[in-house]
């Protein structure tokens, strides 16, 4: 994925917006694109309502931001053999249902786990944890 497409427009500092569970209602265009962007950054997958009431569960991998009728999302739909495409005018709410397998796994914590086992003698690896 290219890298001006994932960092687009600016990161996202408020941590209520990016944890498991949270429920993001945009009301309009700008809220919609903040709303893909934390769904496509969230690293668990995401129940999107629709305005025709639908409900898809999936991983948000990408967003188009370069379409003439607003950001399209591309989502993996488990078990589903191709890709879904989701137009923001047809979504309603985006719920960050998915646990983030890589929560708390940043490589600050990863280096400050590793240090304090090192000076604490203990056997120190660097092998990656499960992700279950």
């Amino acid at each position: 994925m290219p890298q001006e497409t994932k960092s687009f427009p600016e990161p996202v500092d408020d941590d209520s917006m990016t944890t498991q569970g949270a429920i993001l209602t945009p009301e309009d265009r700008p809220s919609m694109r903040m709303a893909l962007e934390v769904a496509r950054d969230y690293r668990g997958d995401v129940e999107i309502e629709l305005v025709d009431g639908d409900r898809l569960l999936g991983f948000v991998f990408d967003v188009d931001w370069d379409t003439d009728d607003g950001p399209t999302a591309r989502l993996d739909l488990p078990e589903a053999a191709e890709r879904r495409l989701v137009h923001s005018s047809k979504i309603a709410r985006i719920h960050l249902s998915g646990r983030d397998p890589a929560a708390g796994k940043s490589w600050e914590n990863w280096v400050r786990r590793y240090a304090e086992k090192k000076l604490a003698g203990e056997d120190a690896s660097i092998e990656s944890e499960s992700l279950d």
